[in-house]
């Protein structure tokens, strides 16, 4: 990935950058720009300033943050808290940091934002505040309303390209040997792949969330399923059924068969945890 130049806490652009200059800070970023120190962890006041960098157009994907120094300087705060705020950009999906020298090296902003989201989930859903079934309602909503925007949402080469991949996917589930660990890895790509031809970003990034979320719950669940050899072939063959609905640009029996299968699996696992 190409490194823009970084932008300056102070709004300065660096020699060679071309980003226009942030507009003035709002009151309450940096201890220095009218923040109290106690309404909020120091740390704050370096997200507050990514963020309307970011809004401004100023900060972009590709480019580096300045470093810790510039940043702890800017806003009066100690390097500590400064790297504090990087691991939180970090969790949230926003900065990846590197180590070392040359244009690999520090915070250069990144856009994953299913990151966040997937780590937040599973630990709701691990202390039970997230309610499985409901969990599996909001699957069952966002599958089915991407199923009935694919038609007019995606365009024909991209919808090929979409269904090609998820038949691959398929036919490697089929094969006998596969790993259960593989196997649910690629079951997940094959609901999210699916889900991104309804041409909604927000809606495919809370679903690829929702799955990296319950992955671990369905493997353990799997654990507690007699004939697992059973219920495998059974997703298949709606697997296949699902895919063939779509790649007959038959919206409404493909969001059908989507709710059925995901509403069977969920009771399937359900009653082999009882």
């Amino acid at each position: 990935m190409d490194v823009a130049p970084a932008v300056t806490p102070g709004g300065t652009p660096t020699p060679d950058e071309t980003a226009p200059p942030p507009p003035p800070t709002q009151a309450g970023v940096g201890a220095g720009h009218g923040r109290s120190k106690d309404d909020a962890p120091t740390y704050t006041v370096v997200l507050s300033w990514v963020e309307a960098q970011l809004s401004s157009g100023a900060l972009s994907v590709g480019q580096k943050l300045p470093g810790e120094r510039a940043l702890a300087e800017e806003f009066d705060i100690s390097r500590a808290s400064v790297r504090e705020a990087i691991r939180v950009l970090v969790a949230m999906g926003l900065v990846r940091s590197g180590t070392g020298s040359g244009t690999k090296a520090g915070a250069v902003v990144v856009s994953e934002p299913s990151a966040a989201l997937s780590w937040a989930l599973r630990m709701h859903v691990a202390t039970k505040a997230l309610p499985m079934a409901d969990v599996v309602a909001m699957r069952v909503l966002l599958e089915t309303q991407s199923a009935l925007a694919a038609g007019p949402a995606v365009d024909h080469a991209e919808r090929a390209a979409v269904l090609e991949r998820v038949r691959g996917y398929l036919e490697e589930m089929d094969q006998p040997e596969i790993q259960n660990a593989r196997f649910h890895d690629l079951d997940a790509r094959f609901h999210v792949e699916l889900t991104s031809l309804g041409g909604n970003v927000v809606l495919t990034t809370v679903m690829q969330s929702l799955r990296d979320a319950v992955i671990g719950y369905v493997e353990q669940s799997v654990a507690h399923v007699t004939d697992w050899a059973g219920l495998r072939a059974r997703l298949q063959a709606e697997h296949w059924a699902i895919l063939a609905a779509f790649e007959a640009a038959e919206p409404v029996q493909a969001a059908a068969l989507l709710k059925q299968h995901i509403e069977g699996f969920h009771a399937t696992v359900l009653a082999a945890r009882a």
